[in-house]
C-alpha cells in the first residue's frame, strides 16, 4: 500500500501543464492556487477569493487564524492589482474568504459575496459601501465584464456548514469561517465566457442555459467521491455549458505558502490523481483541453476558443 502520507506525482500530468502567457489585449489570468484567480482585461481587474495567507496545518487545526496583510500587499505589489475592482468569495470558508476583506481594503474593491461574507469583512472594518451581497442570479457588471452568480453546493464532506451570522473579528479559530452560501460565477467578457466552479458539486440543472469557453474547475475532494459522481459532475458542469477547456483548481496544498511551488494535497486528505484520471477519458470524449494552472504565471485561458463552441 502507498503511503497515505505521501503525495501524488504532478509528473503524469505534465503535458497539461498551463502554458504561460505574454500580455495582450485579451484576458489574462493569474492563479494564486486554491481556487483563487485574478482576472484582467488591461483596463479592469476582478479577483475571486484571493487566499494568500495560507497558514499551516497545525495552526489552523489546533490554533487561530488571521489574515497577513503583508502577504496580501505583497500579491498586490507583485500582480499590479492596486485598481482591482472586485474581490467576489466563491463561500466564506477561510481557504477562500479569509483574505479577501484585505483585499478591498488595501484597493478600494467591492467585496461581493453571501451574507456570510459581508460578516467576514464587517469583521475587518470594510466599508458597507464596499460589500455587495448577491443571490441566485444576480449579475454585476465592472468595465466589459459582467459577473453572474449561480447558487451551487459544497463538495462533500462540508467540515465547517453553516453561515456567519455576525462580524467575524480574527484571529478565530478557522471552523468560524463557515460555508454561507456556494456560488458557480460566471464571468463574460467582448473576449469570452469563464466559468469560475470553485468546489466540487453542483445543483442538478444549475448551469442549464448557461455556456463557457473555459471552466475553472474544483476537484477538490473529487478523487474520495464516485466514478459515477465524477461523471456527473463533469457531465452538469463541463458538457452542459459546452467548455472547450478546463483549467483544474482547488488540487494544491493549501498549507503551505505560495512562496514554494504547488503540490498536491497528501494522499490522506486528497487524490488528485484519481480525480483527474477520471475526468481525463471525459475531456477527450468532449475534444476539452484540460490543464493545470502554475501559480502567479500570466495565463491567456480565452487563447484560441472564444466563439468556438460548437454542438455536441
Amino acid at each position: 500500500m502507498r503511503n497515505p502520507f505521501g503525495r501524488p506525482s504532478l509528473r503524469p500530468y505534465l503535458a497539461h501543464k498551463q502554458p504561460p502567457a505574454a500580455p495582450s489585449d485579451g484576458v489574462t489570468a493569474h492563479f494564486l492556487g486554491t481556487s483563487s484567480v485574478l482576472l484582467s482585461d488591461g483596463e479592469t481587474t476582478l479577483l475571486c477569493d484571493g487566499f494568500v495567507s495560507r497558514p499551516g496545518l497545525l495552526r489552523v487545526g489546533l490554533g487561530k487564524i488571521a489574515p497577513s496583510r503583508a502577504l496580501v500587499r505583497a500579491a498586490i505589489d507583485r500582480l499590479e492589482a492596486r485598481d482591482l475592482s472586485a474581490v467576489f468569495c466563491a463561500h466564506s470558508h477561510y481557504d477562500h474568504a479569509l483574505d479577501a476583506p484585505l483585499w478591498s481594503l488595501e484597493t478600494g474593491a467591492d467585496l461581493i459575496g453571501s451574507e456570510s461574507t459581508a460578516n467576514i469583512g464587517r469583521g475587518l472594518a470594510v466599508p458597507a459601501s464596499s460589500l455587495r451581497v448577491v443571490a441566485d442570479g444576480d449579475t454585476l457588471a465592472y468595465g466589459r465584464f459582467e459577473l453572474t452568480f449561480l447558487d451551487s453546493v459544497h463538495s462533500p464532506g462540508d467540515h465547517f456548514p453553516g453561515t456567519v451570522d455576525e462580524p467575524l473579528v480574527p484571529p478565530a479559530r478557522a471552523r468560524a469561517w463557515q460555508t454561507g452560501n456556494a456560488y458557480s460565477v460566471l464571468v463574460a467578457h467582448p473576449a469570452g465566457r469563464i466559468l469560475l466552479h470553485s468546489s466540487a458539486n453542483h445543483r442538478p440543472g444549475m448551469l442549464a442555459g448557461h455556456h463557457a469557453d473555459v471552466v475553472y474547475l474544483s476537484i477538490g475532494a473529487l478523487g474520495g467521491q464516485s466514478a459515477e459522481f465524477a461523471h456527473r459532475y463533469w457531465d452538469e458542469v463541463v458538457h452542459t455549458t459546452r467548455a472547450r477547456r478546463v483549467v483544474l483548481t482547488h488540487w494544491d496544498d493549501f498549507f503551505t505558502g505560495l512562496d514554494r511551488p504547488l503540490r498536491p494535497m497528501p494522499r490522506f486528505a486528497d487524490r488528485i490523481d484519481t480525480a483527474i484520471e477520471a475526468l481525463l477519458p471525459l475531456a477527450r470524449r468532449d475534444g476539452v483541453d484540460v490543464q493545470l494552472p502554475v501559480a502567479w504565471q500570466p495565463a491567456a485561458p480565452l487563447d484560441g476558443l472564444a466563439g468556438s463552441q460548437g454542438d455536441r
